[in-house]
């Protein structure tokens, strides 16, 4: 079954106290690479909630934004701490007294003393980090939901392309014995037109022909193209995580496309080997989506 490596996913957890919202996105990348933006309560769980991704993710750049909300406002803004303002009027009160200063206490003094307005962190339970995982295999089966459809098509679309590649082969196996034996009759005949007595050359003649067709030959690759087909068909079907695979099977298949249209003797064997390589490429393009 392929994945597409693009996906986004959104999930929720919460309670009376507490709601969490964790979104994830992924797209492509050649390994797997994960980031976070998670509030400052959550810095100190980092590490186990990017275990939890590593284990139902295996390739992809990965980005996931965690918020935390109260019942009352969202982890991370300010809130005025009234007892602390009480016990800052007392203090400055107490400084103008015993430095005799006549100033009013103004807001801009109070301001300067962010103690009063840093959010305050969110301690995190055991139940409260539960809801975050929660929240996180949630966004995480969403985000696996949307690639495995994307994979899908994907897997359609490679499907096609193997067998217009299927359909070229066999042109050009068809193509392939006409050609040799056209080409081995015109080194014959030209042969002849160079040397005007070929009877004393004759069995010779014949075995240096035949080398020079069986050059040309382009059997074997024709075979092993058919078979790298199949396995590429058979990996899309049963592979886990094919995607390096089918990379590693598109060389070879390009490789046989390119041995068979340098030894081509006909214009019609090298057409089909084009459309062969065009066909390979764009599949390989394809193939740089999948996880």
């Amino acid at each position: 079954m392929l994945l597409s490596m693009t996906g986004y996913g959104r999930g929720t957890a919460g309670n009376e106290n507490i709601s969490i919202e964790a979104e994830i996105k992924s797209i492509n990348s050649r390994y797997l690479d994960i980031y976070f933006r998670l509030p400052s309560s959550l810095q100190s769980k980092e590490y186990e909630l990017r275990e939890i991704i590593k284990s139902k993710i295996k390739r992809g750049k990965i980005t996931s934004v965690i918020q935390i909300k109260s019942q009352l406002r969202e982890i991370g803004v300010p809130v005025l701490s009234k007892d602390k303002l009480n016990a800052l009027l007392k203090f400055l009160k107490d400084v103008k007294k015993s430095a005799k200063l006549t100033e009013k206490i103004k807001l801009e003094h109070l301001l300067q003393f962010k103690e009063l307005y840093l959010p305050d962190d969110f301690e995190f339970g055991e139940v409260e980090f539960n809801l975050v995982k929660e929240a996180l295999n949630t966004a995480i089966k969403d985000l696996q939901k949307m690639k495995k459809n994307e994979g899908s098509e994907l897997a359609k679309d490679l499907i096609r392309r193997i067998k217009n590649i299927e359909t070229n082969v066999t042109a050009i196996e068809n193509e392939s014995m006409k050609s040799v034996n056209e080409y081995y009759s015109v080194l014959k005949e030209r042969i002849k037109t160079l040397i005007e007595d070929t009877t004393q050359y004759s069995d010779r003649l014949e075995l240096e022909l035949a080398i020079i067709a069986e050059k040309a030959d382009i059997t074997e690759e024709c075979v092993r193209l058919k078979s790298h087909l199949k396995f590429f068909l058979q990996s899309i079907e049963t592979e886990d995580e094919p995607g390096r695979k089918l990379n590693f099977i598109c060389q070879e298949m390009n490789r046989e496309a390119n041995t068979i249209s340098s030894k081509s003797l006909s214009t019609e064997i090298t057409r089909n080997a084009v459309l062969i390589k065009e066909e390979i490429e764009r599949i390989r393009e394809q193939i740089q989506n999948i996880e």
